[in-house]
C-alpha cells in the first residue's frame, strides 16, 4: 500500500526493508496482533542490537539492527491491512525510534572510546538528517495525488483520538513526540521555510534525499559493525550532516 501514487514513487533507499515488513504484515493480517505489538517487537530488536554492540557481538548487532528496519516497516503495513490506523502507533514508534538512535550511539561511544559529546553530536546529526527526509516526504506525500496524508507537515495540535485508543494515551504520545523531535522540526524549518510550495519533488532529489531515511543511516551502521569500524560510526554521522546543505541548496537553486 503506496504512500504516494505512481508518477511520484521514487527508488527509497532506506525503504529496502519494505518487502519483508509486507511479507510480515501480512501472516499477521489475521491474527490479533496490532501494529502496536509489531512497534513494540522492533524495539526489542534494536535492544537486542544494542545488547550486542556492548557486548562487541557486531555481526549480531548488525543482524538486529537490519531486523529493526524490517520490522519497522511492518507496523504500517499492518496498520492499513486492518483497516486500524492509530496515533498511538505512530507516535509510538517514532519515540521507539529516537530513543533507539540514542542508545544505539551511546552504545557505539562506550564500546569505542569515543567521547561522549562526539556522541550527542553524532545523534544531533543522525536526527537533523532524517528530519529533512522526513519534511521533504511528507510535502511529497501532501502534494501527491491520491497520497497518504496521516502524517502533517507540520505536529503542533493534539488530534483526536482514533477508534480503538483514548485521548489519554494520544495526548501523552503527542506531547513526548513534540518534545523530542520538535527542536529539529524546527531547525530544518527554518533552513528551507519556502519548501512546502514547491509542486512537487523530482525522483532523483527524492532517491537522493534517501540517503537521510532511518534505514538507510542503520545499514550504514550495520555495515560499519561488520567491517570492525565502530570508532569511524560518530565521526562519520557527524561529517555526513554537510550533506544537509547541499540538498537544501539544490532545492532552492533548481526546485522552485
Amino acid at each position: 500500500m503506496s504512500k504516494l501514487n505512481a508518477s511520484d514513487k521514487f527508488l527509497d533507499l532506506s525503504d529496502y526493508g519494505r518487502s519483508f515488513g509486507r511479507f510480515f504484515a501480512l501472516q499477521l493480517k489475521e491474527t490479533r496482533f496490532t501494529a502496536i505489538h509489531v512497534t513494540l517487537l522492533f524495539g526489542i530488536s534494536g535492544l537486542m542490537a544494542i545488547y550486542c554492540i556492548l557486548n562487541q557481538y557486531y555481526f549480531a548487532a548488525a543482524f538486529f539492527i537490519i531486523l529493526k528496519s524490517g520490522i519497522d516497516a511492518a507496523d504500517g503495513e499492518l496498520a492499513r491491512l486492518k483497516n486500524m490506523p492509530s496515533y498511538v502507533g505512530r507516535y509510538l514508534d517514532s519515540v521507539f525510534d529516537i530513543v533507539l538512535n540514542f542508545l544505539f550511539l551511546m552504545a557505539i561511544a562506550y564500546v569505542s572510546g569515543n567521547s561522549f559529546w562526539m556522541a550527542i553530536l553524532a545523534f544531533i546529526s543522525i536526527q537533523l538528517q532524517g528530519t529533512l527526509y522526513n519534511y521533504y516526504y511528507v510535502i511529497l506525500r501532501h502534494k501527491s495525488v491520491g497520497g497518504d496524508n496521516t502524517s502533517k507537515i507540520f505536529e503542533y495540535k493534539t488530534p483526536k483520538a482514533l477508534p480503538g485508543e483514548t485521548q489519554n494515551a494520544v495526548n501523552i504520545l503527542f506531547r513526548i513526540y513534540t518534545i523530542v523531535y520538535g527542536v529539529f522540526d524546527k531547525i530544518i524549518h527554518a533552513l528551507d521555510s519556502e519548501a512546502y510550495k514547491v509542486k512537487t519533488f523530482p525522483n532523483w532529489f527524492m532517491t537522493l534525499l534517501s540517503l537521510y531515511g532511518l534505514g538507510f543511516q542503520l545499514l550504514m551502521i550495520a555495515l560499519m559493525l561488520l567491517f570492525n569500524w565502530i570508532e569511524y560510526i560518530t565521526p562519520f554521522f557527524i561529517m555526513y550532516s554537510f550533506l544537509i546543505f547541499v540538498l537544501i541548496g539544490i532545492r532552492k537553486r533548481f526546485l522552485q
